[in-house]
């Protein structure tokens, strides 16, 4: 089941992981990530323990590949597993079992990652990371359009269900986490959620509390106006 695209924006070091499937809750178990750390999808016949495990290693120092290597040898079930990892350097590590079933494979770029499974062809993982290299603007946006091009290109060859977009910056906790669980059009749903994120839930994050400014904008009214500010920008742009 299953493809994802995992990246670091070179802007501001965050990571990010955008991902959809024909399966029921796709940001459960397969997207993770820490700011200044790294980031992995778990995927195929999925092993929700590398989520943990694969951000400890990286988290002491481990390169993406000696991550991935750690992961799947002590794992009798790897032939059925696909992962992919990017670390705090950018460096991607890749792996598709044999057994995982077809279409699969995995393709990489500049801090960027894709792989997929039961896919309708090479096409989607081709044309997600075309899109995402291609894309300016804001490193959420260019996660949302690679995926959406993915779907394009065919998707998962069982059709939709749910998808994911998982974002974490500065901070211990993530900047953006959507989900869509069970939709009939689960990537045009996370489209919609992250524009209703930009009303309120974005710009008010922005002031809560951070490494920068521990408790955060107290002025409600300040709030608000940087509430407004953000609308603005939005409509602006």
């Amino acid at each position: 089941m299953t493809w994802s695209i995992i990246a670091r924006d070179p802007a501001s070091g965050a990571f990010g992981v955008a991902i959809a499937t024909r399966f029921f809750a796709v940001g459960a178990l397969c997207p993770h990530a820490e700011s200044g750390v790294g980031a992995l999808s778990t995927q195929a016949l999925v092993n929700p323990h590398y989520g943990a495990q694969g951000l400890k290693l990286l988290r002491e120092g481990l390169p993406a590949e000696t991550v991935v290597r750690r992961l799947i040898s002590p794992d009798e079930g790897r032939e059925q597993r696909q992962l992919h990892v990017i670390d705090a350097a950018g460096r991607i590590g890749q792996h598709t079992g044999k057994s995982c079933i077809d279409w699969c494979g995995a393709t990489a770029g500049e801090g960027f990652s894709v792989a997929g499974n039961m896919l309708a062809g090479p096409r989607v993982i081709e044309e997600t990371a075309k899109t995402f290299e291609q894309q300016t603007g804001l490193f959420a946006e260019r996660l949302l359009a690679a995926l959406e091009a993915g779907e394009a290109a065919g998707g998962d060859k069982r059709g939709k269900q749910s998808a994911a977009l998982l974002i974490h910056s500065t901070e211990a906790y993530p900047q953006l986490s959507l989900r869509v669980d069970d939709h009939a059009e689960p990537l045009a749903e996370l489209r919609r959620l992250y524009e209703k994120a930009h009303e309120r839930f974005i710009p008010f994050m922005a002031c809560g509390p951070s490494k920068a400014r521990p408790w955060g904008l107290l002025d409600r009214q300040a709030i608000e106006e940087e509430i407004s500010r953000h609308a603005r920008s939005r409509s602006a742009s």
